[in-house]
């Protein structure tokens, strides 16, 4: 610990670039997450163009895509494919891995556990360079010759396996896999650092039943990321031998232009369960971080003491275990045991009930609360309002019977870009409003706060509700067009509407990056403590220290939570004030 205590000089390579403090690794994961962001919200809004107006010329497709992808101003089918496989991929595992977890979980972890940095600073600086890597390589693929993968963002086989098969399926392909492989390194190096340091690098009197339950929501994560994403990874290399040793994995007795391959033994159902087995705790991944930062900001803007706090850390915790076994409730329509299907449906319904416990704890802490509506109190009312509402379409998809039905319809994409998608960005947006007085010692513009929450909470509701309806009609996801299906020309006005949504929703974007960009430069000066909060980080200097703490670490005398406690002075009581004569810490009975 010693060595941190003195500053030594740093230059500018050292201090922004190959930094090894968590609170610049921290703003890098977080720049590099909202370019990746933008350029995920300007495909999906590209798309969107093709699906409310089918068939029509618009200038800006030409303008960003050229005349190979769309010509006359016409998105071409293959680049449709390719725009939504890359804005999945990219908001799953850029956006809402990398940017949330990256950003948050290096800010957080060592602020309000009492430490220094994180374990290894140089992992850390790994990590977020492997991320970034990642990130080019992604977004390089989208300029190769035959455009980039395309096989929809699960790439299954045999589309993605096979180079021949799609213009796609080539050289983008094999780029999204290099860049996926080097993204689960980071996130591998990242997710153990994450643990040690919550484990082992705790101030003193910071007891695992006084840590605020961001920490608990990052360590879960963290655990779920290192013990998933290797999978993952194995999926990924038995991929890339498929497509270039010769091997039969996922391939099996395949015929392309009436020539049979010479495959056989392979099954693509293989593949999916490697890739769900990743992909349901990765949803977990993405949403405890933004549970864990709604607690926070919840519990501090109420200014009333987060309700059932244990109950808290146990739905986080269950919430982590029941994530590894629901994997195939993705894959009811593959042929599945009914039997074997009813054990993922009830394991699917038991998350429910975990997941409920941190909606009416959410609404109790909420209820009667002497509420502050800061831009990151609304969005994390926001996050509270889209899981509860995503979460009742989840329980109609976790019965096998009836997603049979709605599988691969727009009722899929509905439920979970709200339950997910959206919780996971309001939850992202709420902690930057939060906490970025301790990132940039600037306030945020509050009113341009409000115009951005209100601006994306209708564009997404706008965008996501229609579509259950879609889905519920069976109109299928990823479809180009739906004009060979005249059953759904009734339709063509609800997608245009969707489309307007969307639109709604990217200059609502706009909005906060103007807010995010003018603050760091010219925003208002931020107090050391602006929200009154318990917590740790708000105990270190607004300049930013090396070592966080200029002398000794702070010692922990109380739970994160006493706000508005009977007999107290302020409405609030730091985590380093000591416990008066007969005082109980709520966080240990």
């Amino acid at each position: 610990m010693g060595a941190h205590t003195h500053h030594h000089q740093e230059s500018f390579i050292t201090k922004y670039v190959f930094s090894q403090d968590h609170k610049m690794i921290s703003k890098q994961f977080l720049v590099t997450g909202l370019v990746m962001a933008l350029v995920g919200m300007l495909m999906s809004t590209l798309f969107r163009l093709q699906l409310g107006w089918q068939g029509e010329s618009f200038k800006i497709l030409n303008f960003f895509l050229g005349d190979k992808w769309a010509p006359d101003g016409v998105l071409d089918p293959n680049m449709y494919l390719a725009l939504v496989t890359m804005h999945g991929t990219i908001m799953v595992f850029f956006v809402l891995t990398g940017g949330l977890s990256g950003t948050f979980a290096n800010l957080l972890i060592p602020l309000q556990i009492g430490a220094r940095d994180m374990a290894s600073g140089f992992m850390n600086m790994l990590s977020y360079w492997f991320f970034l890597v990642a990130s080019i390589i992604m977004i390089a693929s989208v300029f190769v010759q035959g455009g980039p993968a395309s096989a929809g963002w699960t790439i299954y086989p045999p589309l993605s396996a096979l180079p021949q098969a799609i213009p796609g399926s080539g050289l983008g392909m094999t780029l999204w896999l290099i860049s996926m492989t080097i993204f689960i390194a980071s996130s591998l190096l990242g997710g153990l650092n994450y643990i040690v340091t919550v484990v082992n690098l705790r101030t003193i009197g910071m007891k695992m039943t006084r840590l605020p339950l961001t920490i608990w929501a990052l360590l879960v994560t963290a655990i779920l990321g290192v013990l998933s994403f290797p999978v993952l990874f194995a999926a990924a290399l038995l991929l890339v031998f498929d497509r270039s040793f010769g091997t039969s994995f996922y391939l099996s007795d395949i015929f392309i232009n009436g020539a049979a391959l010479d495959v056989s033994g392979g099954s693509p159902v293989l593949f999916q369960h490697l890739f769900w087995f990743l992909g349901h705790p990765e949803v977990y991944i993405v949403i405890l971080p933004a549970l864990g930062i709604s607690s926070e900001i919840i519990a501090t803007n109420s200014r009333k003491p987060i309700f059932g706090y244990r109950a808290m850390i146990l739905s986080i915790l269950a919430i982590g275990f029941l994530s590894f076994i629901v994997w195939a409730h993705h894959m009811f329509v593959t042929g599945m045991n009914p039997f074997l299907g009813s054990v993922f449906t009830f394991t699917t319904l038991l998350i429910a009930i975990p997941s409920a416990v941190k909606a009416f704890n959410y609404l109790t802490t909420i209820y009667k609360g002497k509420l502050n509506f800061t831009p990151a109190m609304l969005f994390a009312i926001g996050l509270v309002s889209t899981f509860v509402s995503g979460g009742i379409t989840g329980i109609i998809l976790a019965d096998a019977a009836l997603d049979i039905n709605l599988h691969d319809t727009y009722f899929v994409v509905a439920h979970f870009h709200i339950v997910m998608g959206m919780s996971a960005v309001f939850a992202m947006f709420a902690g930057i409003y939060h906490w970025f007085p301790k990132m940039y010692g600037k306030l945020m513009n509050r009113k341009l706060g409000y115009v951005h929450f209100w601006l994306t909470i209708v564009g997404a509701f706008g965008v996501f509700l229609p579509q259950h309806f879609l889905g519920l009609a069976g109109a299928p996801r990823r479809y180009y067009e739906n004009t060979a299906f005249p059953m759904f020309d009734d339709f063509v006005e609800l997608n245009e509407i969707v489309s307007i949504f969307a639109i709604i929703g990217a200059i609502g974007q706009f909005v906060f990056m103007f807010n995010f960009l003018y603050s760091i430069f010219r925003g208002q000066r931020s107090s050391q403590n602006p929200w009154k909060s318990n917590t740790l980080e708000w105990t270190t200097p607004v300049e930013h220290v090396h070592g966080n703490w200029p002398g000794a670490l702070p010692t922990v005398h109380r739970w994160a939570y006493d706000y508005s406690k009977p007999g107290a002075d302020e409405d609030f009581i730091p985590q380093t004030v000591p416990l008066a004569p007969g005082e109980q810490d709520e966080g240990n009975h």
